[in-house]
């Protein structure tokens, strides 16, 4: 299958908004940038424990970005604070003292800030696929849009495949320019998806369908076999296992930060 990368997208701090880019460097954490921040719930019981949007769905409205290393010129193994910017459009620096008081006044709970270079995705150090041709198909079946920022993918692709061909990906592999990516497992959805990541309104019947029609499943799975630099328009060819794969949902979900799973000669950045 053939086609093309139509959209990029990083998410710098794990639920907040992200940025879309027209380039960037992947490595084996993923998306260069990609979550390498997030919130820690310090409520009692939970502290220490990722914060999302689950617990806390004030979250979408808050944003972050990398404004000194915009597209392929943030370094994988450094990224540098990000910015965020707050429902009242004020823009805040990673290491400003009075942030986490903000965010805690917005969200109603204390928080702390968290940096971790391996990637803080559900499923450790991965990236994102989504396809076109599923996204026009829910929102086909649904009579209304369907913005992909929903789902926080990293790489969007338009394919000659039908919707839901990535289901049957694992075990294969994806080309998107210069970047080789091991196909894992299809990605399973919680009811983050349900929330519009505008005005915070809830659609719980997008959920619904894809549990009713679709094993609760949209976008695969996928992990860097080969590091390089990827751009917006670039060609992409998915080559299928040879034993098609039954879907099976990653079950990676909303667990605490855990170890570092950089090779050796990574082991020890700060």
């Amino acid at each position: 299958m053939e086609g093309v990368l139509t959209g990029l997208a990083r998410w710098p701090v794990k639920s907040l908004g992200g940025e879309a880019l027209g380039a960037a460097r992947l490595d084996w954490r993923g998306l260069g940038g990609d979550r390498a921040y997030a919130l820690l719930d310090q409520r009692e019981g939970r502290d220490g424990r990722w914060l999302t949007v689950r617990q806390a769905p004030g979250m979408l409205a808050w944003s972050a970005a990398y404004p000194e290393a915009p597209d392929d010129r943030l370094d994988p193994a450094d990224p540098p604070p990000p910015t965020l910017r707050g429902p009242d459009g004020r823009v805040w620096g990673w290491d400003d003292p009075g942030l986490e008081r903000a965010l805690a006044d917005d969200l109603g709970l204390a928080v702390r800030r968290h940096r971790d270079l391996g990637g803080q995705q559900d499923l450790r150090a991965s990236v994102l696929v989504t396809t076109e041709a599923s996204r026009l198909a829910v929102a086909g079946a649904l009579g209304r849009p369907l913005e992909l920022r929903r789902f926080r993918t990293n790489l969007h692709l338009e394919l000659d495949a039908p919707p839901f061909a990535e289901q049957r990906w694992e075990g294969g592999r994806l080309q998107v320019g210069e970047v080789t990516l091991e196909l894992l497992t299809p990605c399973a959805r919680c009811v983050i998806p349900t929330r519009d990541p505008d005005d915070l309104s809830r659609w719980p019947e997008l959920l619904r369908w894809l549990h009713r029609r679709n094993g609760g499943l949209f976008g695969v799975n996928a992990r860097v076999v080969t590091a390089g630099r990827v751009w917006a328009g670039d060609p992409v060819a998915v080559t299928e296992p040879l034993v098609l794969a039954d879907p099976r949902p990653s079950n990676d979900w909303d667990v605490a930060p855990r170890g570092d799973l950089a090779p050796q000669s990574d082991r020890g950045v700060p």
